[in-house]
């Protein structure tokens, strides 16, 4: 293999493609990211630990074709690094020689014949605008579980139902559900998946480079499910989780006792500053009442704040507690300049959405359980 790419171009492709290569493979190949070419001057580069693969494709000047295996984490160190001039690869035995101006590195090759398949993108499903569905799966992402002993709760539960797409997560202590519209291949199309939610959040925030982002599912049958996701010449599978995920919906409650609205930045500015002088275990403490809001934090041994905001507010004056940093990430998923809460009691979750859209409702809904209050 003998090629030329440009630096910027194949510094982006490298760092896709590495990004979900192992710290400390199991097995050493898994550690390596594949580089083939072809006569027509297409550069694939492809990264696989049996459960995420990543690929990205790029134009390059070809004078010899040819596949190599090299350690993508350092490839990608490498090329994050040079001089914002042409990269010159080419094989030289069994190690690959990359020049880049005055720069020049030579890497040792992985054994090709014993890197494993990588797995074929499913049938498509559809497809819906890449920042749209970065924005929808960030929003929901906060509420996934991170405790792999619990590896249903480390899933964002997918659930296709024509031109809607609903979102869902959560670590048992808040639940996040967004839902958005797209496009499916087939308008009667209705599908489920459980996808890892650290993967899909990073690959839906790369790929945000191109205008649409295509979503392919395979059957989820024997555990065999897999989902694909490509745009802007880059594309990634992953395998999806087994497990039955929460009924979650019979958690939203049908009615509410309160209600206020807060301007959402003045909330969320108001809660990191009083949250200041609360411990890692303490909450932050919310009285509502007619015209306003006041929080508080700390407690008679400890450090003390507090501060008021205005809101308006529809019910008994009510005092609940939250974990500051999962009352933050709700307020941050919100896209909307106010934050909504309905109550149906100090002890019973609250609901946090967004301004109400045209046709009346909110397509975001952030559940979050209260701490209790010591008597």
């Amino acid at each position: 293999m003998k090629i030329r790419v440009e630096r910027d171009g194949f510094a982006d492709a490298v760092a896709w493609s590495a990004r979900i290569l192992p710290q400390k493979a199991a097995l050493p190949v898994l550690a390596g990211l594949r580089l083939e070419v072809d006569t027509d001057g297409q550069l694939a580069l492809s990264g696989f630990d049996y459960e995420v693969s990543a690929n990205a494709e790029l134009d390059a000047t070809v004078a010899e074709a040819g596949a190599v295996l090299v350690p993508g984490r350092l490839l990608a160190d490498i090329t994050r690094n040079l001089p914002p001039q042409p990269i010159d690869l080419a094989t030289d035995g069994s190690r690959v020689v990359l020049t880049c101006g005055s720069s020049r590195f030579t890497l040792p090759t992985l054994p090709l014949e014993e890197y494993p398949t990588l797995p074929a993108m499913p049938h498509v499903a559809g497809t819906v605008g890449s920042d749209a569905f970065a924005d929808a799966v960030s929003a929901v992402a906060v509420a996934a579980g991170r405790d792999d002993a619990l590896p249903v709760l480390t899933g964002i539960r997918m659930e296709i139902d024509g031109e809607q797409v609903t979102l869902a997560a959560t670590d048992r202590y808040r639940l996040a559900i967004r839902t958005m519209r797209w496009a499916p291949t087939d308008p009667s199309l209705q599908a489920t998946a459980l996808v890892p939610a650290r993967t899909l959040a990073d690959a839906a925030k790369s790929l945000t480079s191109g205008a649409e982002v295509t979503v392919s599912l395979s059957a989820t049958d024997a555990g065999e499910g897999l989902i694909g996701l490509s745009g802007a010449h880059r594309s990634t599978t992953s395998r999806l989780l087994d497990g039955e995920f929460p009924k979650y919906r019979s958690l939203l409650p049908d009615t509410s006792s309160a209600t206020a609205t807060v301007g959402s930045t003045a909330l969320i500015d108001a809660v990191r500053r009083v949250a200041l002088v609360a411990s890692r275990t303490s909450p932050i403490r919310l009285t509502f009442s007619d015209g306003g809001v006041s929080l508080e934090a700390g407690g008679v041994d400890e450090a003390e704040a507090s501060e008021s905001l205005p809101a308006a507010f529809d019910g008994e004056p009510l005092t609940i507690a939250f974990n500051a940093t999962y009352l933050l990430d709700g307020l941050g998923s919100l896209d909307s300049d106010e934050a909504q809460l309905a109550f149906t009691g100090p002890t019973k979750p609250a609901v946090i959405t967004g301004k109400a859209d045209a046709d009346g409702g909110s397509d975001h809904r952030y559940l979050l359980m209260p701490v209790r209050l010591s008597s």
